[in-house]
């Protein structure tokens, strides 16, 4: 029988922190369902039953299971710390006060993880129950249930999942969320019981939005169909080794390379480490070749659809971390910062709480805080009583996709055939019926994704493929290689990192950590620092670099292994002292393996430690508050490098004159009210129009802008008559040039060359001039920029600022953005006008081919103080609560925008101080 709950004392939130905004939007859903609904419904929708779901936060509980007593102490932000005296009653009371907060959240979670948002949301979203379903994430999830896992962890797993089921006992829709209310309209779906795979397999979620160059692979062979080999390798320049330095200079790698050098053995995989962003060699005879263009567009218009799990799909991922050892700070000790860049989503992905054992013994053996997902028991990232750790994206290349040559019996192989395996899904449909897909996947488990578009059943029909490729026939197939997809032991990890005490049970935890693969930082009370990659990182034979997708029929393109734990990059205590992280090259060309060929540049990694050595220079120390403000940096360094160059530039007209002098003296901050950030940034996104993006193909242009172009068939002189209307189908936020910091690199090879093609582009609408070089484009640029915000801000420049164009606005992940314009006003907030941009300290991230709308974040923000834990500090981006007119649904987020810092309570005597309200869950 399943534990309930009985309410014995206490009461709900009251009236007295509500804003009136708060409050106008309650009068204004009632008063719509009312109209919308007629008078019963609106009877029924009153305020205190829109309020019905909010939690009990004071008094006390009935929570059968417990062995003990469980206090959960929420300071003014809502943030809980649970206390207990058993490590199954301390998660039992996680899973309980997360479901409190945020089982909506969770439940759609499970059912996107799951290939189950149909049953939720109905038809529209049979597509990406399809493809979830191909992937098998929950399956996968079983299995490491069933069999990697340790005893203790499926023991926390099903006790988080008993509270989270106590919590649901007895509970309508309408009790639980808003949000069920809203969908009871429509379907008569109601919330099932949790169970443990639920709580694992969020971290295949997280592992896709995390996995590697997967999107570099597709966009590389799109490239194909109008770009040359070297004009594609333009656009993928090396990584900028001299420039820019690798996260680890002093550390474990370098005795390995010196090993292999020693030996010659190249180990299963050769050194192109981080060399080039790898274009392939598309004119090789074994290598698949240009023109992918019907298959991969249709793998990527999959990709788009799937719901955003903790980023925008694979694309501008990024985070920034690093630790100071105590040598350079004002308390002695380390200092730790890090702030995930994820993707803006209502609720924020992250939910902060603490976990406490009344005593610390093997009975209870957690005392840690930090921050998790809901659904999840853990802290993924934060700090226990001895440790710190912090995370970014490596970027590791953990994924490969590979042509099939697909026929009735199978797929081609080595010159046989194989056969398929094969499963039939059920997918039920809220409203409908359902619907059956069937799942084919090689036999070493690769599924074939190009089964579940309808462009991809012309797989390989334009694709121009070498000519020792088997014929295509009706078109080659595409599957997937994806670490994710084989069972793992990462949720050990995350309660092994919770309780480890040292440098050595950091890593023997980091060791278990399969996917994703995160560069982790490390500091202690000891004043030890450090860093170590994990992963489950595969090591390819030296025909295939993982840059382009593999034909799948030559078994020299599969993978050959794993690389070792002990041969992964680490560093502890560098001389240097300090380390950063902000998803740059991990390791220079000297480490024999490939772990990507696709790094970040590096310009927000480098930036990071020029801002630690100007502090450190001449005997300076850094301070907790000296952390938060290079969070907060808002130096544009691409504009460093050409705001030089287009104040040389001659224009004639005035008001682009006028435009221009706001670059004059401006120190390249991109503050939210700075006008000069608004005009530059508007002239970088022409510049790369221009020069890029108008040459790209239309699958990576941005939906709806459309071009004319030559025909493909046209022999004769270029004219109206051998031209094409050609319309971009990519989506604003994923289009290409994205503007990122491997544009910046593009841009600053290319500036060597003035007369470069790449500078060419014709004359445009009105007396827009048509540019033959460098300058002349930079010209162009910039009386287009003038323009554009003119139309945008008006004609007059001083009213003009950066944080009118680059607002951020917070949508809820269902409702909020598919459904009626009512329920998005109820569900939605903002904008907020920020400052940064795109690969800036400060990562609000835009994408300059679609707009300049703020597309990614700084999730969350900390800084561990290992000095003095109580004076660490914490900020989310939204709030604890995911109830809309809680208290705590986005109290946060004025505060983050401002870049300011909470609080972070740890010891009993901070927690009892910062303690608002008190629930005390009994047996």
């Amino acid at each position: 029988m399943p534990p309930n709950t009985t309410a014995t004392t206490g009461d709900k939130p009251g009236k007295s922190g509500r804003k009136k905004g708060r409050r106008a939007r309650l009068i204004v859903l009632v008063l719509v369902l009312a109209i919308v609904g007629g008078v019963a419904y609106g009877a029924y929708w009153s305020i205190s039953t829109v309020r019905a779901s909010f939690p009990q936060t004071k008094g006390s509980l009935t929570l059968k299971g417990l062995s003990g007593p469980v206090t959960v102490k929420r300071d003014g932000n809502g943030i809980p710390q649970v206390y207990a005296s058993s490590d199954q009653d301390l998660f039992m009371a996680q899973g309980y006060v997360q479901a409190q907060d945020r089982f909506y959240e969770m439940d759609v979670r499970r059912h996107m993880t799951s290939g189950r948002l149909s049953e939720m949301f109905g038809k529209g979203q049979v597509k990406n129950d399809e493809f979830l379903r191909t992937l098998g994430w929950d399956r996968v999830a079983k299995q490491e249930y069933d069999t990697k896992l340790s005893d203790s962890t499926k023991k926390y797993l099903q006790a988080y999942s008993e509270g989270v089921n106590a919590y649901l006992q007895g509970k309508d829709g309408k009790d639980i969320s808003l949000e069920y209310a809203a969908l009871g309209f429509v379907n008569d779906y109601k919330p099932e019981q949790w169970t443990p795979v639920d709580s694992i397999s969020w971290l295949k979620a997280m592992a896709w939005d995390l996995r590697g160059n997967m999107q570099d692979e597709i966009d590389r062979a799109l490239m194909t169909s109008r770009l040359d080999a070297q004009q594609i390798k333009d656009l993928y320049p090396d990584y900028p080794y001299s420039r820019n330095k690798t996260i680890v200079q002093e550390g474990q790698y370098n005795e390995i390379s010196r090993a292999f050098e020693q030996s010659g053995s190249t180990s299963g995989s050769t050194s192109t480490s981080g060399t080039s962003a790898g274009t392939g060699d598309t004119s090789s005879s074994s290598t698949p070749g240009s023109a992918l263009t019907s298959q991969l567009a249709g793998l990527y218009n999959v990709l788009d659809d799937v719901p955003t799990a903790v980023g925008v799909n694979g694309q501008g991922i990024g985070s920034n971390s690093w630790v100071v050892g105590g040598k350079y700070t004002i308390t002695g000790k380390p200092l730790l910062a890090n702030d995930p860049h994820l993707s803006a989503s209502l609720p924020s992905v992250w939910y902060q709480m603490g976990l406490h054992c009344t005593t610390v013994s093997s009975k209870c053996q957690y005392d840690v805080t930090g921050y998790t997902f809901a659904g999840m028991p853990g802290v993924v990232i934060g700090h226990n009583a001895d440790i710190a750790w912090g995370m970014t994206n490596s970027g590791v290349d953990v994924t490969d996709l590979y042509l099939e040559k697909v026929s009735g019996d199978g797929y081609q192989y080595d010159g046989g055939t194989k056969p398929f395996t094969t499963r039939t899904e059920t997918i039920k449909v809220a409203g409908g019926a359902s619907k059956k897909i069937v799942v084919r996947q090689t036999a070493d488990g690769m599924p074939l994704l190009s089964d579940r578009d309808d462009e991809l059943v012309q797989v390989g029909k334009k694709a121009s493929v070498a000519n020792a490729a088997p014929d295509r026939g009706d078109g080659y197939g595409v599957a997937l290689k994806w670490t994710a997809l084989e069972p793992g032991t990462t949720m050990d990890a995350v309660f092994a990192l919770d309780k480890a005490s040292d440098w050595t049970g950091f890593r023997a935890a980091a060791a278990q950590f399969d996917v994703p693969s995160q560069n982790l930082i490390y500091a202690d009370t000891k004043n030890h620092i450090g860093y170590t990659l994990p992963g489950k990182i595969p090591t390819r034979s030296s025909a295939d670099d993982g840059s382009v997708p593999a034909p799948g029929w030559d078994s020299k393109y599969r993978w050959t292994g794993y690389i070792k734990q002990d041969e992964l990059p680490y560093e502890y205590d560098p001389e240097r002292g300090y380390i950063v992280t902000a998803n740059q090259a991990v390791v220079d060309k000297k480490y024999p393996y490939t772990l990507t060929t696709d790094w970040g540049y590096g310009t927000r990694s480098q930036r990071i430690t020029d801002l630690i050595e100007s502090k450190i220079k001449d005997g300076g120390k850094i301070s907790t508050d000296d952390m938060r403000q290079m969070q907060l940096d808002n130096s544009s360094e691409i504009a460093k490098l050409l705001v030089p160059k287009l104040l040389k530039i001659d224009l004639d007209d005035k008001d682009v004159r006028e435009a221009q002098k706001l670059l004059e003296g401006w120190d390249y901050t991109q503050d939210s009210d700075s006008a000069a950030a608004a005009y530059f940034n508007s002239v970088w996104r022409n510049i790369l129009k221009l020069a890029f993006g108008n040459k790209l193909p239309k699958e990576l242009r941005v939906k709806g802008q459309c071009l004319w172009v030559e025909r493909a068939d046209s022999t004769g002189p270029v004219d109206d008559d051998t031209k094409v209307r050609e319309c971009g189908e990519r989506a604003a936020d994923q289009a290409q040039p994205d503007g990122g910091d491997r544009w910046f690199e593009v841009v600053r090879n290319l500036m060597d060359k003035p007369d470069s093609d790449w500078w060419k582009t014709p004359a445009g609408a009105g007396d827009r001039p048509k540019a033959d070089n460098m300058d002349q484009l930079f010209q162009r640029a910039m009386i287009d920029a003038r323009w554009e915000l003119t139309a945008k801000l008006g004609k007059d420049i001083d009213t003009w600022s950066w944080g009118r164009l680059h607002r951020l606005f917070l949508k809820n992940q269902t409702l909020g953005t598919d459904g009626p314009a009512v329920v998005k006003y109820v569900l939605n907030r903002g904008p907020w006008k920020l400052s940064g941009g795109e690969a800036t300290v400060n990562a609000t991230g835009w994408n300059a081919a679609g707009g300049y709308g703020v597309v990614w974040v700084p999730s969350m923000r900390m800084v561990v103080n290992l000095a003095d834990l109580d004076k660490s500090k914490w900020i989310n981006l939204t709030g604890a609560s995911g109830h809309a007119f809680s208290a705590h649904y986005t109290d946060q987020t004025g505060k983050w925008a401002a870049g300011e810092l909470l609080p972070w309570s740890f010891s009993d005597k901070a927690v009892d101080k910062s303690t608002g309200d008190t629930l005390v869950l009994k047996p």
